[in-house]
C-alpha cells in the first residue's frame, strides 16, 4: 500500500509540474484560468499524499518532458486526451487506497472533475478543420503510393520518379485545396470552418505527405528499395495520424489504421501491376 501512496504522489506532483507549464503558454485567458486551478489542485494533492508518506518526491522527468514534448508536436488536445486515459488508471489506484485512506475517494472525484473541466475548455483550431487535414493526408497516401509504385516499375529511375511524382502531387494539391474551398463555400451555412482555412490545412496535408514519400527517391539510387522505404514511410505517417486522431476523437486506432493501410497499399499494389502491364506493352527501357 506504502508504493500505491508514493505512487499517487509522484503522479501529482508530475501533473502539477505538467499542468502549470503548459498554463503559460495557452493565450486564452479562460482557458488558462481552469489549468491553472488545475495545477493547485495536483499540488494539494500531493501534499495530502505526502502527509501520509513522509516523504518528499519530486516530479518524474521523462514523463513530465514526454508530455511537454507531446504538447508542443500536436497541441493541448491530444496531451490532455491521453492524460485522461492516465487518470482513469489513477482513479482505480484511489479506489484501492480508499480502504486505508478514506479521503482518496474525494481525490477521485477532482480527478473526475479535471476531465470534466478539461474537455469543455478544448477549443482548438486544428480540431475544427481535422477534416480537411484527413481529406488530404488520405488522398495523398492513396494516390501518391499508388503513383509512386506505377512509376518505379515504368520508369526504373529514382530521379525521373521522384520528378514526376513531385510534379503530381503539387498539381494533385493545389486540385484537392481548390475543391476544398468550394465544397466548405456551398456549406458554409452550416459549419465553423472558414473556407480558405480549410483550403488551406487540406493543401499542407497534401505537400507534406508528397515531400515525405517522394525523399527515399531523392536519397536512394535503388528504385525498389526506395519504393519499400516509401510505403514504409507512408505506413509511419498512418499510424502516427491515426493515433492522434483517435485519442483526441476517442475512436479506435486499430479499425481506422487498418482501414487506412489497407487502402493505400492495395492501390499501390494495383498500380505497380499497373506499371508492368504499361512497360511492357509500350517498351519503355529509360
Amino acid at each position: 500500500m506504502e508504493e500505491d501512496i508514493l505512487k499517487a504522489q509522484r503522479n501529482e506532483i508530475t501533473e502539477h509540474y505538467f499542468y502549470s507549464r503548459i498554463s503559460k503558454a495557452v493565450k486564452d485567458s479562460a482557458n488558462r484560468s481552469v489549468i491553472e486551478k488545475i495545477a493547485q489542485d495536483e499540488l494539494r494533492h500531493f501534499e495530502f499524499w505526502k502527509r501520509h508518506s513522509g516523504r518528499e518526491i519530486k516530479p518524474d522527468p521523462f514523463k513530465l518532458f514526454f508530455y511537454l514534448l507531446l504538447f508542443r508536436i500536436f497541441g493541448i488536445t491530444f496531451v490532455v486526451k491521453l492524460m485522461e486515459k492516465q487518470e482513469k488508471k489513477a482513479q482505480i489506484n484511489y479506489e484501492r487506497l480508499s480502504r486505508l485512506v478514506p479521503q482518496a475517494l474525494e481525490m477521485e472525484r477532482d480527478e473526475e472533475e479535471h476531465e470534466e473541466a478539461l474537455v469543455m475548455m478544448i477549443d482548438e483550431e486544428r480540431l475544427k478543420y481535422m477534416g480537411s487535414i484527413v481529406l488530404g493526408l488520405n488522398d495523398a497516401l492513396v494516390e501518391l503510393t499508388g503513383a509512386l509504385a506505377g512509376l518505379t516499375f515504368a520508369f526504373g529511375k529514382t530521379t525521373l520518379i521522384a520528378a514526376t511524382g513531385f510534379i503530381t502531387g503539387i498539381a494533385a494539391s493545389f486540385s484537392m485545396a481548390a475543391s476544398e474551398y468550394l465544397s466548405q463555400r456551398i456549406e458554409k451555412g452550416s459549419g465553423t470552418t472558414h473556407p480558405l482555412k480549410s483550403a488551406l490545412y487540406t493543401f499542407i496535408a497534401y505537400v507534406l505527405t508528397v515531400l515525405a514519400l517522394i525523399l527515399p527517391f531523392l536519397l536512394i539510387s535503388h528504385p525498389y528499395i526506395a519504393l519499400g522505404v516509401s510505403l514504409a514511410l507512408s505506413v509511419l505517417v498512418i499510424g502516427v495520424f491515426t493515433y492522434y486522431s483517435s485519442i483526441t476523437q476517442d475512436s479506435s486506432f486499430k479499425k481506422r489504421f487498418l482501414e487506412m493501410v489497407s487502402i493505400s497499399l492495395g492501390i499501390a499494389g494495383l498500380s505497380f501491376g499497373l506499371g508492368v502491364l504499361v512497360r511492357s506493352i509500350f517498351g519503355i527501357d529509360i
